[in-house]
């Protein structure tokens, strides 16, 4: 009986101190959003209530686990600037197994010989071959490289030519890490948003989107009348399969920020809980 109320002891003082930790860093990451929400460009357009105590919660009571972030946005909203903007920012060290990030653009699907037999973008476009669909990506591929990388299993991503649509099975070899950062079209889709950890949107004014796609468009070879049809195919299928991620995600991000800001903000953060001897 004496050892049994030991144990009880233990755990009950151990949880109280985890509970009064977690407290802490809640109000504190509360009050930096506060000051957040007095920019004129603050970073965090919307937080969902439980966002912040279950990230307080990982920090605290799952240290040793992997942490899976899911970053989507519409095409040219700036996840892919986001999310290494946030890596500048927050990693102070090249350290192997602090982060690893897949990006959901290397699962295109291998469409060159569609595009040599169309003989141009505007012919395959006419045809009513679409790029923005969740159909055009691997998403079962990469859902299944996500879980082997939170069981600490290395993979190797495939690697896609915006150019000639070429896909290589032989990509980059992605290790297992500490945080897993995903970002893309349908990274919060059904089928891949239940293994989300967190859950981002980041989101940016069309007329922005439409000023930066037409400039990555030019450099990925479509211009003219192939660049206004896929525009107009990009804004349609951004309607059904990425905008309602918009309400589903934990955090809505500023497309807008700069990275001095989201410097700003993670030094914040990372002196706040450093403070906190964690």
């Amino acid at each position: 009986m004496s050892n049994d109320f030991k144990l009880t002891s233990y755990d009950y003082y151990s949880n109280r101190r985890d509970m009064e930790v977690i407290s802490s860093i809640v109000d504190a990451l509360k009050k930096i959003l506060e000051e957040d929400k007095k920019e004129v460009q603050p970073l965090f357009l919307k937080i969902s209530d439980n966002l912040i105590m279950n990230i307080a919660r990982k920090v605290v009571q799952e240290k040793k686990k992997t942490f899976l972030i899911g970053i989507t946005g519409e095409s040219a909203s700036g996840k892919t600037v986001f999310v290494d903007n946030t890596i500048n920012a927050c990693v102070k060290s090249k350290k192997e197994g602090i982060y690893t990030v897949i990006r959901c653009d290397d699962y295109y699907k291998d469409t060159s010989k569609e595009l040599e037999e169309a003989g141009s973008y505007e012919e395959l476009f006419k045809t009513g071959f679409s790029f923005d669909t969740p159909k055009a990506i691997n998403l079962d591929l990469m859902k299944e490289h996500l879980i082997n990388l939170k069981n600490g299993v290395e993979i190797v991503s495939p690697k896609y030519d915006f150019v000639t649509c070429k896909s290589d099975p032989d990509g980059d070899v992605k290790k297992p890490a500490k945080v897993l950062l995903t970002e893309g079209l349908y990274v919060l889709n059904e089928g891949l948003r239940e293994i989300m950890d967190v859950k981002v949107y980041v989101f940016t004014p069309l007329e922005v989107i439409k000023e930066r796609w037409y400039k990555r468009a030019a450099l990925r070879g479509k211009t003219g009348k192939a660049a206004d049809l896929q525009f107009q195919d990009v804004n349609k299928t951004a309607q059904q399969y990425i905008r309602p991620a918009y309400e589903i995600s934990d955090a809505v991000i500023n497309g807008m920020v700069s990275q001095e800001y989201i410097r700003k903000i993670t030094d914040k953060i990372f002196v706040t809980l450093k403070n906190m001897d964690l």
